[in-house]
């Protein structure tokens, strides 16, 4: 379960150095890589409560297999896409994958092990190999992509996959007959919960694009605004709504799970916006601008261990804020970078900034969006937090990198706008975040399951490359 973690964490952020290089191979511009990003965590986020729906419905190991062959099969065809279209179809199904995979693994580990220090211990193995897994994306990147060529980014887990089908079929407990009404499967809500913010984002990125007619990106938007308000009536009236309305009446969690959007969408385009500077603006291969981000990669290590401590004695509102500052911080050295056209080592600040930004409120916000759960809602409240930090990073990327690179924009700086933007979303956030009431600090606050079941700075370091 852990090496099937472990492979799904390095694609989150592996693909990061590997943009430039796509783009080359196929002829597309920044604002289409996106896609490859984008595409990925917007699959994920919308079907992950989907996913572990599936599991309990049609059994655990079932969905586990089906799951994992997924994302197998999509990472092979990624790396062998001989078009770039194809290759975003095979990075939204390798997405798929991992949304239906890492529930049904997440809950074969607490299975296995009975509550208490065990268990604990369990899932602390399961995080840690989610944070190495996304530490080692950055440099692996650099390294494969120079000496073998990005295809390798995605060709290189398919026979580590084949070992997890395998043993998971060897090893993992059967699961029972299927009894329960698959009816009770909330499939539309699934479904219009995906395809909002891919709608959304069609319409952010594509706008104004080369061959896109004019038509097509307000539509898009229209459309992502109907499949909102058609997921919300539809859970409504569900008789096993992936998210009960009731969750929305808790103030706490909604706040947080607001913040959390809003501050993974920042995180996110950090990230991207690090990649295309040391590469398209400086000029550095793969293998230098993967070595060049090594410090962030480190530092993620090292606020992952520290900000839980001082979850503890802080409290989570604080924490929250101090990351929302850290990030904020952040985008300003971006900005003050690009405008000075600096090298690379002047962006070591801002990657810093960042992994505080991730450790200190990526942390606190997930505390707070499980603050005060019971056995009948833990899991609903775990599975939103994760897709609030999926979707909001992929949102967020959507958004700024969208139209800071958008072609109208031409005689703008496109970092300066992406990080204003990302500023403001940073404000929304930190304003959400100080609504929230301030739940007692906690004694040893652990990883929530969910956070630990996928690889983003909630399970210990994030994403973003979460995003990707």
């Amino acid at each position: 379960m852990s090496t099937l973690q472990f492979f799904i964490a390095v694609d989150v952020t592996v693909v990061n150095i590997a943009l430039p290089s796509i783009g080359a191979d196929f002829g597309v511009d920044g604002r289409s890589l996106t896609w490859v990003v984008v595409g990925y965590t917007v699959t994920g986020g919308g079907m992950l409560m989907l996913g572990g729906r599936l599991g309990d419905l049609l059994g655990r190991r079932r969905v586990l297999l089906l799951g994992t062959g997924l994302f197998g099969v999509a990472s092979l065809l990624a790396g062998l896409a001989p078009t770039f279209g194809l290759l975003v179809v095979m990075r939204l199904l390798q997405g798929a994958g991992e949304a239906v995979a890492l529930p049904a693994a997440m809950a074969t580990i607490i299975l296995m092990f009975p509550e208490g220090p065990r268990r604990s211990q369990a899932l602390g193995v399961w995080a840690a190999v989610a944070s190495c897994g996304l530490v080692l994306g950055f440099v692996l990147s650099g390294v494969v992509t120079a000496h073998l060529g990005w295809r390798w980014i995605f060709l290189i887990s398919v026979p580590f996959i084949l070992v997890v089908l395998l043993a998971a079929a060897l090893l993992v407990e059967r699961d029972r007959p299927v009894t329960e009404d698959r009816r009770a499967l909330d499939l539309p809500g699934a479904l219009l919960l995906t395809a909002c913010p891919l709608l959304f984002a069609f319409g952010v990125v594509e706008a104004g694009g080369p061959g896109t007619p004019p038509w097509a990106a307000p539509a898009a938007l229209a459309g992502a605004v109907a499949a909102g308000a058609g997921f919300v009536r539809v859970e409504a009236r569900s008789h096993n709504p992936l998210v009960p309305p009731r969750f929305f009446a808790h103030r706490a969690r909604v706040a947080a799970n607001l913040a959390t959007m809003l501050l993974s969408g920042a995180l996110s385009t950090s990230f991207l916006l690090f990649t295309f500077y040391l590469q398209d603006r400086l000029g550095l291969g793969p293998l230098g601008a993967g070595l060049t981000m090594l410090p962030l990669a480190v530092s993620l290590i090292v606020f992952s261990l520290l900000a839980p401590r001082l979850l503890g004695r802080w409290g989570a509102r604080a924490c929250v804020l101090a990351g929302m500052g850290f990030t904020a911080a952040a985008m300003a050295a971006i900005a003050l970078v690009s405008a000075s056209s600096a090298g690379g080592a002047a962006l070591v600040p801002a990657m810093l900034l960042i992994a505080a930004g991730m450790g200190f409120g990526i942390v606190g916000l997930q505390y707070a969006a499980v603050a005060g759960v019971t056995e009948d809602d833990a899991g609903i409240a775990s599975g939103v937090q994760r897709a609030a930090d999926q979707l909001g990073g992929a949102a967020g990327v959507a958004v700024c990198l969208g139209v800071g690179f958008a072609p109208t924009l031409h005689s703008f700086d496109p970092f300066l706008v992406a990080t204003l933007l990302a500023g403001a979303g940073l404000v929304a956030g930190a304003v959400a975040a100080w609504r929230m009431p301030a739940p007692a600090p906690a004694r040893a606050p652990a990883p929530a399951p969910a956070a630990a079941s996928e690889p983003s700075p909630a399970a210990g370091t994030d994403r973003r490359g979460k995003t990707g």
